[in-house]
């Protein structure tokens, strides 16, 4: 009854979904562009964290275009409560993971995190359904106490790299750090822009003993 009066609506193009379909049409499923860079190595992802900071693997799921569907798609996971965005995409990922060598030994997966004064405007944090899909695929653990971001940063979006790295670093703590001693991590984010938030966060898991990290976002900017 719930449907015929309020029918659920596609993520991407706002359109009627059939009742087989979920989160996404068939249509936009097909239209939304892959990047594949888990399968190569030397890809854009990891490219740029050369000279900044050190990363075993780096991949993204989608390209990110201004206008795009993928805009859309991630504009309703961050602001009109669309949490099972996260959740689609990360059940995505997980399964392409999966099949790769590379994502295999990952232990743990961290999600970057919001200051809970955003956490409390928002009512949760946007990537973490997406990473505990992904964990659920990779068989690792979910883990969201280890890294804190202690101050707000504000958005980043009109911001270049100079001005979003800043004193970055800073703005993240490590607690429960025994969690991730020796351990492979996959850090998790939304968009790859400039990087410099998942730098700061990479390098600041690097000060655990013994640990490793690759990267794995919903999209990169292309």
């Amino acid at each position: 009854m719930a449907n015929l009066f309020y029918p659920e609506t596609c993520s991407c193009c706002n359109g009627e979904l059939s009742k087989h379909e979920n989160t996404v049409c068939t249509g936009c499923i097909h239209d939304l562009p892959l990047t594949n860079y888990h399968l190569t190595p030397d890809n854009p992802v990891t490219k740029t964290f050369y000279g900044r900071a050190s990363i075993e693997n780096g991949t993204s799921l989608l390209f990110f275009r201004k206008k795009g569907m993928v805009q859309n798609l991630i504009h309703n996971l961050k602001y009109r409560g669309h949490e099972e965005v996260g959740s689609f995409l990360g059940n995505w990922m997980g399964s392409l993971l999966q099949e790769n060598a590379s994502f295999q030994d990952i232990d743990a997966v961290v999600p970057v995190p919001l200051h809970k004064r955003k956490l409390k405007t928002r009512g949760y944090n946007q990537v973490e359904q997406f990473a505990r899909k992904i964990a659920l695929k990779l068989d690792a653990q979910y883990l969201e106490n280890v890294l804190v971001k202690r101050s707000p940063t504000g958005t980043q979006t009109l911001k270049n790299r100079l001005s979003r790295w800043g004193n970055m670093e800073e703005i993240f703590l490590l607690q429960n750090t025994e969690l991730l001693e020796n351990k492979h991590v996959l850090l998790v984010d939304d968009i790859i822009t400039t990087g410099a938030t998942l730098e700061a966060c990479t390098n600041k898991l690097k000060q655990i003993n013994g640990v490793r990290v690759s990267i794995a976002t919903m999209a990169f900017t292309a």
